[in-house]
């Protein structure tokens, strides 16, 4: 059962972060793909903003779809990890706590998981699980 529900969390998760990647990257599901975000990013101090853009869609589409499959497990979760630290910085942090102020409490609950999971393991419903 455990490994049931590291399956879950992992599928969630990951998922979502796949989503978030390739809306920076592509500007699918509503994203604004490289130009935009990296507008965006330029707007908040993040230079050169498309580079910038580049790597967080980078790591947050690859970071989820290693994630998801629960492949290569701690790698996934620091590049999971290392845009919320950054989202968390550079965006929220000035918010406060609370998502309902635009806070920093969605981002910090995705950091715990992704580096739960990445202590925790994968369970045995993982790619890790079958080559490691």
């Amino acid at each position: 059962m455990i490994s049931i529900g590291l399956l879950i969390i992992r599928m969630v998760i990951g998922v979502l972060f796949i989503g978030h990647g390739a809306q920076k990257l592509f500007g699918w599901f509503g994203g604004y793909g490289l130009k935009g975000t990296g507008g965006w990013f330029e707007s908040i101090g993040m230079k050169p903003g498309v580079t910038m853009a580049l790597l967080s869609g980078l790591s947050e589409l690859v970071g989820g779809i290693l994630f998801a499959l629960g492949l290569l497990t701690p790698l996934a979760a620091i590049l999971i990890a290392g845009t919320m630290v950054m989202a968390i910085i550079k965006v929220h942090a000035a918010n406060g706590l609370w998502a309902t102020s635009n806070g920093y409490e969605y981002n910090l609950t995705l950091l715990a998981v992704a580096i739960g999971i990445a202590l925790i393991g994968p369970g045995q419903y993982a790619l890790d699980a079958f080559l490691f």
